[in-house]
């Protein structure tokens, strides 16, 4: 198969998640595929890095940082483009996809937070938001889940049928499970500062916690609910014992693996939840809230509270810093079910699966 990935929507340290996603799933697919041809499109903010050597980089000529210009070029000029270098198949990682791409589309939906909680979105995005994913369901010839509960949400608000949704949960790099650990005093959240990901609730439940020496790190994309987070932080006075990080390097990322004496992830939805697989290969002690898909992810491997329980939170706190060799030790088991390399293998079958869908429809 001539086989093209659709990386238009990836803007370098501003899209959180899903740049880890397409970052360790295209050398996992160059790691177990040899037969198929790759094209990978990218936009002008994306260097040749992200492009595995044995596969075809194609760059074109469009800034992702303007959305609307991208939405409208992925539906005009990608088009030409899978037509010009004669595409059996268009993978789209970033829910998006062309409506008429001159060949079956395949797209991943890492959630659906448009329909599940529109009350985060901005007046003005949630519009946009609609109307290109329903373009992405009803034009797409395979839909690729993290999840189960991201395969129930596409069954339950676009009414897809189970045989047009495959689930390929996501994984760790290698250097996760092969880490080093030498905990120091602070806790760890992996997270985009937006509404869903609970952080006002965190500070507050952190802010309860009153461990003497214990610092909290917030690591991930300052999103749009940044502002109210920093105000949380000035108005519990926590501005010496809290950090924003922002983005990070992956390789500054580790080493706050390494040196965290926990994670804690307090998220009020979620597609996947991929920091929570990453610190249980990593032998961090875990407390997460207990939503799906989280729940089912750490499978009793984790300290889990409610969401909205900010002193269920506190304690959840207390027994990370206590005795949790045995939690460390189930994380890493359960964490074993979980690698890119099994992400690649069902996205593979997926892409293989919907080309054969869209042949026999055709037929």
């Amino acid at each position: 198969m001539r086989i093209g990935v659709n990386a238009l929507y990836l803007i370098p340290g501003g899209v959180g998640g899903t740049e880890i996603y397409l970052r360790n799933l295209l050398p996992s697919l160059a790691g177990i595929d040899s037969r198929n041809q790759y094209f990978v499109f990218t936009n002008a903010e994306t260097g040749s890095d992200l492009v595995p050597s044995a596969f075809t980089h194609v760059p074109l000529p469009i800034r992702a940082a303007n959305r609307p210009a991208r939405l409208i070029y992925e539906q005009t000029s990608l088009a030409s483009e899978t037509r010009k270098h004669r595409l059996d198949v268009l993978l789209n990682p970033g829910f998006t996809a062309p409506a008429f791409p001159g060949c079956p589309n395949v797209t991943v939906f890492h959630d659906l937070q448009h329909k599940r909680h529109p009350e985060h979105f901005k007046t003005f995005d949630l519009p946009a938001w609609n109307f290109f994913l329903w373009i992405s369901v009803k034009r797409s010839a395979m839909l690729i889940a993290d999840s189960e509960a991201t395969r129930e949400d596409l069954k339950r608000f676009y009414r897809v049928p189970d045989d047009k949704i495959a689930v390929a949960p996501l994984g760790a790099e290698p250097a996760f499970y092969s880490m080093e650990r030498n905990p120091e005093s602070f806790l760890l959240c992996v997270s985009t500062l937006h509404p869903h990901k609970n952080l006002d609730n965190l500070l507050h439940a952190f802010a309860g916690f009153g461990k003497p020496g214990y610092k909290l790190f917030i690591t991930g994309v300052r999103g749009f609910h940044t502002e109210q987070v920093e105000r949380t932080i000035r108005e519990l006075g926590l501005s010496e014992s809290v950090v924003l990080t922002g983005w990070i390097e992956r390789a500054a990322l580790y080493d706050l693996f390494r040196r965290a004496s926990a994670m804690i992830y307090p998220s009020t939805f979620e597609g996947f939840g991929l920091p929570v697989v990453e610190a249980m290969a990593a032998g961090l002690p875990l407390a997460c809230s207990n939503i799906e898909p989280l729940h089912s992810i750490v499978d009793g491997a984790a300290i889990e509270f409610a969401p909205d329980d900010i002193s269920g939170m506190t304690a959840a706190m207390h027994q990370l810093t206590g005795d949790t060799a045995a939690m460390v030790q189930r994380g890493r088991q359960r964490a074993e079910g979980f690698s890119w390399e099994a992400t690649a293998r069902k996205t593979l079958a997926a892409i293989e699966a919907g080309l054969r869908a869209e042949s026999s429809r055709r037929s």
